[in-house]
């Protein structure tokens, strides 16, 4: 699974709750009345200055394009089987220098300047994209009365170097003629790493002390930090990892009150662990109290950390390494205030907690303005602070002492802002067809995310939903 920070469009669950039914009647409304179909489309760009393929410096350039199909189908009254598949297309010029020696082996295979490469600029080599599918299926049913639903999922997804099987439930209860609701959900998620090391980790682990009269590196130059031609690189140390899976639980509780005819509020905990590989093996670590040696061009060595180096590359000292378990406590609330027939605000507040040493808070708020019966606008702002976890330090300010070691800027202390607006189109009679399928609504969102440590994105999003009639 590629670390990137990029927009991952999620299934949410599709089922309209009835209205309390007079019980003397053998008539019972359906949860769905007819099959609803989702079109999902969403864009991602980010560019920042931290890459942690390179260690924690370097380009974070990345495009990703992802599309989902979410099919919700009535069964009977009571029942409904939602399909939601996915695809995703994504050009990383951080995951692109996992290789990022422009040319292969035997001194660059006739290019007489040898291979090179720089952290500031993306690699030509074949990790630089890949393709992630996913299919999530999910039942649930609800009883006669409306009162108790309950839910059972089952998803799938794959990347070149990544698997993931997941499963779940859940159930829900309303109380109080329905303006009070209880949900509990449990998923788990069974993951297979393949792990992909870069360059000169791996032709370590092949040829251990030869591995540069061999393979990859036979006949290329390797400088020391003066430029000097030097056999004194040795990564003693790398190892492969032996833990291939990374396995995922949660269970998530939450509380939903209709307080008044204007406020509504919800609380929520979840309390989720992780265990198996949890650091990502193509992500380097340079240390402060070991040599330094590069290959390429000797001449853009004392710029190594700016973007003027044009063309050399440093190798690494060991990939991160991070524990093998990881507990996450996030606790939050909503609450949605009714302003007035145009207006409504909704805001959003969650506390975070885990035993990495990350803390972090997020805040935000939605105001959606009614301009008319079918169309709504909506402004938004989210902000985002975390402190750092304890095993993160910048490029080459580990020691090899250490036991646990990132320079992943996602695990650094920073903070965030995303601000964006939205624009909804409602058809409540359904004029506007497609062959069977009757237009529900059109969401449209963009959204611009920057961070402070020079990360900085935008995210365009659309949704179409049909009815079928």
């Amino acid at each position: 699974m590629k670390k990137r920070i990029y927009l991952i469009i999620l299934l949410v669950n599709v089922a309209a709750m009835a209205q309390t039914q007079d019980t003397t009647t053998t008539f019972k409304k359906r949860v769905l009345e007819n099959t609803e179909v989702d079109f999902l489309f969403s864009y991602y760009k980010q560019d920042g200055v931290h890459s942690p393929v390179a260690g924690g410096i370097g380009a974070e350039k990345l495009t990703d394009i992802a599309s989902n199909i979410v099919v919700a189908v009535p069964l009977n009254e009571d029942d409904v089987l939602t399909f939601d598949v996915g695809i995703s297309a994504y050009t990383s010029a951080s995951s692109s220098n996992i290789n990022p020696f422009n040319a292969t082996g035997a001194s660059g295979s006739g290019n007489s300047k040898g291979p090179y490469g720089t952290p500031w600029q993306a690699s030509s080599g074949a990790s630089g994209n890949d393709e992630l599918a996913s299919i999530v299926t999910n039942y649930s049913h609800s009883s006669d009365n409306r009162n108790t639903i309950w839910s059972a999922d089952i998803s799938f997804s794959n990347e070149y170097d990544y698997t993931s099987v997941g499963f779940g439930g859940g159930i829900t209860k309303l109380f109080n003629e329905k303006n009070t609701e209880i949900g509990l959900k449990v998923n788990a998620y069974l993951d297979q790493w393949r792990p992909i090391y870069p360059t000169e980790l791996h032709e370590y682990s092949l040829y251990e002390n030869n591995f540069q009269n061999q393979g990859y590196f036979f006949g290329v130059t390797i400088m020391d930090q003066n430029g000097n031609a030097s056999n004194g690189y040795l990564p003693s140390a790398f190892t492969t990892y032996n833990t291939k899976n990374r396995n995922s639980y949660s269970a998530s509780l939450s509380f939903s009150q209709i307080l008044s005819k204007r406020i509504q509020m919800s609380v929520f905990m979840d309390v989720l662990k992780q265990e198996g590989l949890l650091a990502t093996p193509y992500q380097r670590v340079y240390f402060s109290d070991k040599s330094n040696y590069y290959i390429g061009q000797a001449q853009y060595i004392p710029v190594y950390e700016t973007p003027e180096n044009k063309g050399v590359y440093r190798l690494a000292d060991d990939i991160e390494r991070l524990p093998n378990t990881r507990f996450k406590v996030p606790i939050g609330a909503r609450i949605n205030f009714y302003v007035n027939e145009y207006i409504v605000a909704k805001t959003y507040y969650r506390y975070y907690e885990d035993n990495w040493g990350v803390q972090a808070h997020t805040a935000s708020i939605e105001l959606p303005i009614k301009l008319g019966e079918k169309f709504t606008v909506y402004p938004m702002y989210r902000y985002y602070v975390q402190t750092a976890s304890d095993y993160f330090a910048p490029f080459e300010k580990h020691i090899s002492t250490e036991k646990h070691y990132t320079s992943d800027y996602d695990l650094s202390a920073f903070n965030a802002s995303q601000y964006g607006f939205g624009l909804s189109y409602l058809d409540i009679l359904l004029g506007s067809k497609i062959w069977k399928f009757g237009l529900k609504n059109i969401d449209f969102r963009y959204n611009h995310y920057v961070r402070n440590d020079g990360l900085n994105a935008n995210i365009v999003s659309l949704a179409v939903k049909f009815i079928m009639q």
